[in-house]
């Protein structure tokens, strides 16, 4: 029987106790923030569902892994939205769009009529688009606080209490776990969350700029999310006066109405990140920690969460296991 105690209850804590008890085992979770809330990176993420995108920048295990994703939220949070993903750059850039389409696939090249056809609200606004058809979206949010709910459920609550010794634990701190894991770095992500009834996007749309890209993540009754920075800081408290005006100007370029956006709230937090930002499943005696989802946290979650499961129950060695 596996019995194990996970330190740490966000996106990714969650996500391997929910796997954990889904397939039989016995589950202690301990997080002395109680549980999701503004306190965690996982608070502040755009929720993209988008392996095919994030192949641009990260490396190809994040495109295979994350396929994963979206079934697994649809399992056991419900609240996926699958409209795909839409690609666009104005016209004095579409250099990047066609940059951005030699390093990923998946897509489907659109002239302006298409994108007007699946967004109207963008007609005439942009040099053409990349559409991720097969991509999805969630609300950070929501889908946390329903992983802790099915926990709950099943009898698993969030201690704030310091554990008791375990012959079996599950490192899940994120960047407080650097007291173990010293390459483990953060970096920066800022975000801000706009009301703007005006405009009407039913599917992440990222627009490509090579000073300040932006993704929008539409959240429903006119609420989107606009992010996100990367910068290399552990700084989680305070977004800087260039950021903001960044997002909002590159907003307000994709769409007009964007300047008489409500500012509903600004977000910012420090991601965990190895060398290679990739994650990483390390064990040390009795403990196994599962770190570094860097900006992939609702994307790579799933994946980290069935190689510890299958770790745990089945004794196969994880993809992204360390030999430390």
């Amino acid at each position: 029987m596996v019995d194990v105690t996970i330190l740490g209850a966000g996106v990714c804590g969650l996500a391997i106790a929910t796997e954990i008890v889904a397939r039989g085992g016995s589950v202690r979770l301990h997080d002395p923030a109680g549980g999701p809330g503004a306190h965690g990176c996982s608070w502040w993420a755009g929720g993209m569902l988008a392996p095919y995108c994030e192949r641009e920048s990260a490396e190809e295990p994040v495109v295979r892994l994350g396929a994963e994703a979206a079934d697994w939220w649809d399992r056991h949070a419900g609240g996926v939205t699958r409209n795909g993903s839409l690609v666009v750059a104005l016209g004095r850039d579409k250099g990047e769009l066609k940059r951005f389409a030699r390093r990923t696939e998946g897509f489907a090249e659109l002239n302006g009529a298409e994108v007007a056809a699946l967004e109207p609200d963008l007609t005439d606004r942009t040099a053409g688009a990349l559409y991720f058809e097969s991509e999805a979206h969630l609300s950070p949010r929501d889908a946390v606080v329903s992983l802790r709910n099915g926990l709950a459920a099943k009898g698993v609550d969030i201690s704030t209490e310091a554990p008791s010794p375990s012959a079996q634990n599950i490192d899940c701190r994120g960047l407080a776990a650097r007291d173990a894991l010293t390459d483990l770095r953060g970096v920066k992500g800022e975000m801000l969350i706009l009301r703007c009834p005006d405009v009407t996007l039913t599917r992440p749309v990222r627009l490509l700029h090579p000073r300040f890209p932006l993704y929008i993540v539409p959240r429903g009754d006119g609420v989107y999310m606009l992010g996100a920075t990367m910068i290399e800081a552990s700084e989680r408290t305070r977004v800087t006066a260039r950021s903001m005006m960044e997002l909002l100007n590159a907003a307000y370029a994709l769409h007009p109405a964007f300047g008489e956006a409500e500012v509903l709230e600004i977000g910012v937090d420090a991601r965990p990140a190895f060398p290679d930002n990739l994650p990483h499943i390390r064990r040390r005696e009795d403990t196994i920690y599962a770190n570094g989802l860097f900006r992939h946290g609702y994307l790579l979650a799933p994946s980290v969460a069935r190689m510890t499961a299958d770790y745990l129950f089945d004794g196969l060695r994880p993809e992204v296991m360390d030999e430390d």
